[in-house]
């Protein structure tokens, strides 16, 4: 697949959105970065310029069509045509399911789905226009394994792929892939704005349910690495539901005591 594709990256200032970007510029793809901290991503954006990269930074608040609307106008502007959506703008907030309010669960279902779906529904339809293209999400392990302590993000994680599901569906065809990336945990900002006793109980029950067995995490661009080989995928090759877990570290040596066949 060629690597001269321009890529629209959301949510790019930080953590797997900014990996991601950072990668795919390597690889020859002319990137934009998207995001509401747009001075970070401008930073970036210097940064892979001076290494003679094409990489452009552009504001975006995903919950707000105006600014969806100038972005798009933009990145035209900058790196012609969009072939690769990587949505990853995402809201993460501690609540339960009977503690949240409806405002926590309109918060995060406006930016991990309907902002979302807004994006999709410009730019897949260009894709389906051209026959070609990839629309690329970052979802969340939380849909397999689903963890207390998070209910509206789960809850939003849930919606979206139930929607990216019939997307798939929809546009078999076409010509455009929908891919899902699921990350296990991961070591990025979010959460870093949670309150100290926040994290603590979300931890203990998370360990109650035996869904954090060890303490190994996922860098960024260990994620970044895994959204690469999807968008690098050749033809006729769609990499449908991609989940990347960390490897737990080492516990114990290789066993030497098992020979092999009968005794």
């Amino acid at each position: 697949m060629s690597t001269d594709r321009p890529v629209l990256v959301t949510g790019a200032s930080a953590g797997i959105g900014e990996a991601t970007a950072r990668l795919l510029a390597a690889k020859g793809h002319p990137v934009v970065l998207a995001a509401r901290r747009v001075e970070r991503c401008q930073a970036i954006v210097d940064e892979l310029t001076a290494q003679g990269l094409t990489a452009h930074a552009l504001p975006l608040d995903v919950t707000d069509a105006g600014s969806r609307d100038t972005l798009l106008v933009k990145a035209r502007e900058r790196v012609g045509a969009v072939e690769v959506l990587v949505s990853n703008a995402g809201a993460q907030r501690p609540a339960t399911t009977l503690g949240a309010t409806e405002q926590d669960l309109l918060d995060h279902l406006l930016v991990n789905v309907v902002g979302v779906h807004a994006m999709v529904r410009d730019l897949g339809a260009e894709m389906v226009a051209r026959g070609r293209g990839d629309l690329v999400f970052i979802g969340s392990e939380v849909t397999r394994a689903p963890r207390p302590g998070v209910s509206p993000y789960v809850t939003s994680k849930f919606a979206l792929e139930g929607m990216v599901a019939v997307l798939e569906r929809e546009l078999e065809g076409t010509g455009v892939r929908i891919s899902t990336v699921r990350p296990g945990q991961t070591a990025t900002e979010m959460g870093l704005d949670w309150e100290g006793s926040q994290i603590e109980d979300v931890l203990r029950s998370w360990q109650h349910w035996g869904l954090a067995r060890h303490d190994a995490f996922l860098s960024p661009a260990d994620v970044a690495a895994a959204v690469a080989a999807v968008v690098g995928a050749p033809p006729g090759v769609c990499f449908s539901v991609l989940e990347v877990q960390p490897v737990a570290p080492l516990t114990r040596g290789p066993d030497t005591t098992a020979t092999g066949g009968a005794r």
